[in-house]
């Protein structure tokens, strides 16, 4: 059997003295979509910065396409680096290039191209994502789905192995948050990537994941297919899938004990 694309083992994370993860295993298999959801604090943002290298543990390994983070150089980091794409929440394009010069940014920083070349990989990446002619714009100039579009192009401008993707479809209406949905699953299916996607949009977790990775209070609560996190047994979970307050399941007697102390 191959080795994961990713390998998450027993990873403890603390901010100051509050444990973030609370011993956290993941496997993500090559050309899986891995959807990680949970609500506000869950851990779910601070697993997402370990996965890209961006955080140190307490303890646990983390390893990305057979790198570990934990002992990797940092010229291992910068080659792990140049093998994934990022498409950040808010597309994080810079607003003073055009939206083909933001996707060429990538090819212009790590390979030795012209610029003519930069430019038709620029073009066929737009064509990818829908975009097709509107390469000579602002960021400005872009819509809200069109940014989240114009960030996808430049994640997969040096054709990566694996692709993150931080709440894409955050801010979107439901028809063009749907639309990115179907392009997400056409980029897997056309480039074969693994792709990795970190959201709390229920419709699009469910609509794109292969497994979905469920977190809530820094531990993983639910993993695994559609199927066995929506027959998941666990209150929390259902919680989260039925949009119900924590409190709809409160123990009284242990939230006074908590209160006074003695839990």
């Amino acid at each position: 059997m191959s080795n994961p694309t990713v390998e998450v083992r027993q990873l403890v994370t603390h901010y100051g003295d509050r444990m973030i993860l609370k011993g956290i295993d993941l496997s993500v298999e090559d050309g899986e979509i891995m959807v990680i959801m949970g609500g506000s604090g869950s851990g779910k943002s601070t697993l997402f910065n370990h996965l890209l290298g961006l955080l140190h543990p307490t303890s646990g390994t983390v390893r990305l396409l057979g790198y570990d983070m934990n002992t990797a150089t940092p010229l291992g980091l910068l080659d792990m680096r140049q093998k994934i794409g990022v498409a950040f929440q808010s597309g994080a394009l810079l607003s003073s290039l055009t939206v083909a010069e933001n996707i060429m940014l990538p090819l212009r920083e790590h390979t030795d191209l012209d610029r003519r070349t930069m430019e038709i990989i620029a073009r066929l990446k737009l064509e990818v994502v829908n975009l097709a002619g509107f390469g000579d714009l602002m960021p400005a100039e872009l819509s809200g789905g069109m940014i989240k579009r114009a960030a996808l192009a430049r994640a997969i401008a040096m054709d990566p192995r694996v692709l993150f993707c931080d709440e894409p479809s955050a801010g979107l209406d439901p028809a063009v948050s749907s639309a990115i949905d179907e392009l997400i699953l056409k980029l897997r299916e056309a480039m074969g990537m693994t792709i990795i996607v970190v959201t709390h949009d229920l419709d699009s977790a469910f609509r794109i994941a292969d497994r979905i990775c469920v977190l809530d209070g820094g531990e993983i609560i639910a993993l695994g297919s559609k199927e066995e996190v929506r027959a998941s047994e666990n209150p929390r979970v259902q919680n989260l899938l039925n949009r119900r307050s924590p409190d709809a399941t409160l123990d009284r007697d242990a939230f006074l004990r908590r209160l006074v102390g003695e839990a």
